[in-house]
């Protein structure tokens, strides 16, 4: 494993991933909020059930929403993995209709689930920080979320 970035981790192609089960995700069930590409995110998960998770993720720049995502962490060959798929405000999907983005789990421990370009790194019972590999004009950049309970 090596870093993509400060905070994120690549997993190699075909490189071994560690063993998992979704009830190690439990702790991210329930809403979040927070900040995160400029603007304000929220982010929800329900709890572990069936070998999965699903999520919904919004930003929110100037009192208008930018993109959603539809969000799911499976069990996978006795690991996890993320899958995304983004929709503009309109919802317009921007991936084709069977195309998902995948974050394969790269590492898991006390402090967090380390997906590969992916973080969600613990910061206590009621807080997270987020942190996204961004490929973009062939330069990869560190994007930063920062997640607080909602109560």
């Amino acid at each position: 494993i090596q870093g993509s970035t400060p905070n994120t981790y690549r997993l190699a192609e075909g490189a071994p991933r560690p063993a998992a089960r979704i009830a190690d995700m439990a702790w991210v069930t329930g809403a979040w909020t927070g900040e995160g590409l400029g603007g304000q995110v929220d982010e929800m998960w329900s709890a572990p059930a069936g070998g999965s998770m699903v999520g919904h993720f919004r930003l929110v720049q100037k009192g208008a929403p930018v993109f959603y995502e539809l969000i799911t962490i499976l069990e996978v060959d006795g690991s996890l993995e993320m899958r995304l798929k983004h929709a503009n405000p309109d919802m317009t999907g921007w991936e084709e209709k069977a195309d998902f983005v995948t974050f394969k789990l790269a590492k898991i421990d006390q402090t967090g689930a380390y997906f590969s370009g992916f973080t969600m790194k613990r910061d206590g019972p009621d807080a997270w920080t987020g942190y996204l590999a961004l490929r973009q004009n062939g330069q990869v950049r560190e994007e930063k979320f920062s997640f607080r309970r909602v109560k």
